[in-house]
């Protein structure tokens, strides 16, 4: 009798999908807490602010309004995707429709179904490094081939046209701009933005923008959106934002994408299959949010602006340590390869893979190590946390090092 082969039990494509580093991180830091150890943690990108509460309000009062207890457009609700319209308009200056948005389940969805939609067998997406961790992943999910474009900390972290140039082929369809960038809070200021645009426009490209940190700007930068430098690219351009950082709405799961209205029908119908609407409850506290005063935004704003200053100056105390001021976001990202090598209680980290789960380990402190996002050597510190925190935990990882020796 012939024997018959084997199945494998998860498709190659998911198998071969990396898990989330930062949550994975985050998930071990709250685990540690669970268990009542005293553990400061500076993985997850989320701001510890509670949602304004006139935001919630409207959604407890949207909970009890039958309306909202059944389906409603895969696009996302008339009210919410005009609002998204308007506000485009009116935080960037990008004019655009309602029928150009797609309401998605947070920021990643609208990633993932960029993606999906655009990208094809083989297809080439430049992708510059340091990268958020999901990009890579959702470009090898639609059968797409991620592209690392190196940068370096001399250049700020920002690509240079001379570098895409290089990594140019035939297969090239799409660039990734990420600016404030998660993970290391560069700021594109308007002449490299401009250069970027021709560029991409030289070069027939499509470009998803990820705009979700373009309220968190400081000093003097400015987040431009490339098709208002260069309304040529509104056609072959995808804008992905959403309400989780701006408002303190991670929970909520509310993001939207902005595309020429053939991409968005596409995006639509694959959605339709997928998810279906977003919580019609979470869409109605988006309309709040964007709707509302920016208020809440500046305040928290203001407190990051501290964080920020007191970070990068605890982060470059630390002797082996280099970390550029933030332009955005709430990152700190620093160059630690001058802490590798050391020994620590008999520990000898080589990598910044193992330095990170030494500080986890001694100092009881969380950092997401470089590696996750394509560089080795450095690591994310997330400071949408407290003061008093962020002064512990950096303080912590320096009494490590003062304890440690060179080997």
């Amino acid at each position: 009798m012939e024997t018959q082969p084997t199945k494998q039990r998860i498709s190659t494509r998911i198998g071969n999908v990396a898990e989330s580093a930062t949550l994975a991180i985050d998930a071990r830091a709250k685990a540690l807490k669970a268990r009542g150890v005293d553990v400061v943690g500076f993985g997850a990108g989320e701001p510890d602010f509670p949602t304004p509460q006139r935001i919630a309000e409207v959604a407890a009062k949207a909970c009890l309004d039958p309306i909202n207890h059944r389906y409603t457009p895969t696009a996302g609700l008339p009210e919410l995707r005009q609002a998204i319209a308007s506000k485009t308009k009116r935080d960037s200056g990008l004019e655009v429709s309602a029928s150009q948005v797609l309401v998605t389940n947070g920021g990643k969805h609208a990633i993932f179904n960029t993606f999906a939609t655009l990208v094809g067998e083989g297809d080439e997406v430049l992708i510059p490094s340091p990268y958020w961790t999901t990009y890579p992943e959702a470009v090898k999910l639609a059968g797409g081939v991620p592209v690392e474009v190196p940068t370096t900390l001399e250049n700020g972290f920002k690509v240079q046209v001379s570098d895409l140039n290089k990594y140019l082929t035939p297969r090239t369809k799409l660039f990734v701009h990420v600016s404030p960038s998660n993970p290391t809070g560069a700021v594109y200021n308007l002449a490299e933005t401009e250069e970027l645009a021709r560029w991409l426009m030289d070069n027939d490209l499509w470009v998803m923008s990820d705009e979700i940190y373009e309220h968190l700007v400081y000093d003097d930068n400015k987040a431009w959106s490339l098709p208002v430098i260069e309304p040529r690219l509104s056609d072959k351009s995808v804008i992905v934002n959403g309400v989780a950082k701006t408002y303190a709405m991670t929970g909520w799961r509310v993001g939207w994408m902005i595309a020429p209205e053939d991409v968005i029908g596409a995006a639509t119908n694959l959605q339709s299959q997928s998810t279906s609407n977003v919580s019609n409850v979470a869409q109605r506290a988006a309309i709040e949010a964007l709707e509302g005063p920016l208020e809440d935004v500046a305040r928290m704003k203001i407190a990051f602006t501290r964080r920020r200053a007191l970070i990068h100056k605890l982060l470059n105390d630390i002797p082996g340590v280099t970390c550029p001021k933030p332009e955005g976001a709430f990152y700190a990202y620093a160059k630690l390869e001058g802490l590798l090598k050391r020994d620590y209680g008999g520990v000898v980290p080589t990598t910044t893979s193992e330095l990170a789960e030494v500080i986890l380990d001694q100092a009881r402190v969380a950092i997401v190590p470089g590696e996750a996002f394509g560089t080795p050597g450095y690591a994310r510190f997330s400071y949408a946390m407290g003061e008093d925190d962020i002064s512990k935990g950096i303080g912590r990882i320096a009494d490590l090092v003062a304890n440690s020796t060179s080997v």
